[in-house]
């Protein structure tokens, strides 16, 4: 095996340990809080790993990581492995890495799987702004998503349209799609009522006409409602008026 070979093998081990030179055992305590029943972290903030990621691209053969990190044995069996920390990380690297569209959506393909908490799929989302570069593009990528049956997978699409989509160009597409959403899971509701709720604000006429035709479940309803309300954009006599729109 050539030298190259055995950096190339030894580059997760070696990124796993400049994550563990990161962590602060308060700051765990705290992430943990927020997450419960989510295992693996250590307590890296989010900041840093940010930075961490920007570095490996850097100086590092950030590509060998991602092919090494997200096999499909990785994805299918020891997610459960890895630090929370990690998959943080490798979902920022695709966010940050000098990739073609293509490219990138094939990563994503492996990575949204891996996908099990809140955190990583909003922060993640959040870093993916190529997609304002990439509009119909990453739209069509985000389409067998939304219409999946995975809790992540759907939320991840319902953030991503919250950072990029809900605008005048992609706003009569985005609400119509949250119209089509029903699948149990909290965080696929929450996420709907938090799009819902933004939706409200960019354009409030066409989501009241959405409000009173739409076919959301009661909680999703009302917590759109509720995440309306609660917006420092939205007026007193508006709130007041949605107050009464709540389902009993």
């Amino acid at each position: 095996m050539s030298k190259e070979q055995i950096e190339r093998k030894h580059i997760k081990q070696e990124v796993r340990e400049q994550i563990m030179d990161l962590a602060e055992p308060s700051y765990q305590q705290f992430s943990s809080k927020l997450l419960p029943g989510t295992e693996n972290i250590i307590g890296v903030r989010l900041p840093i790993l940010r930075k961490l990621a920007k570095q490996i691209i850097k100086k590092q053969d950030w590509r060998d990581y991602l092919e090494q990190t997200l096999r499909k044995n990785m994805v299918e069996g020891n997610s459960n492995k890895e630090l929370f920390e990690e998959i943080m990380l490798q979902g920022f690297l695709i966010g940050y890495a000098p990739l073609t569209p293509e490219e990138r959506f094939a990563y994503l393909d492996k990575f949204i799987p891996k996908i099990d908490n809140w955190s990583v799929c909003d922060s993640v989302c959040a870093t993916m702004k190529f997609a304002l570069e990439y509009k119909e593009e990453t739209w069509e990528f985000l389409q067998k998503y939304v219409k999946s049956e995975e809790e992540y997978g759907i939320r991840f699409a319902v953030v991503m349209y919250i950072n990029y989509y809900i605008n005048e160009e992609y706003f009569d597409k985005v609400i119509e799609e949250l119209g089509t959403i029903s699948h149990p899971a909290y965080y696929v509701k929450m996420a709907v009522a938090w799009a819902v709720s933004m939706c409200y604000v960019v354009d409030t006429k066409k989501t009241e006409n959405f409000l009173k035709t739409c076919t959301l479940d009661d909680f999703t309803y009302n917590k759109a409602i509720q995440k309306i309300i609660e917006s420092r954009q939205v007026s007193s006599e508006e709130k007041e008026k949605l107050k009464t729109w709540k389902r009993k």
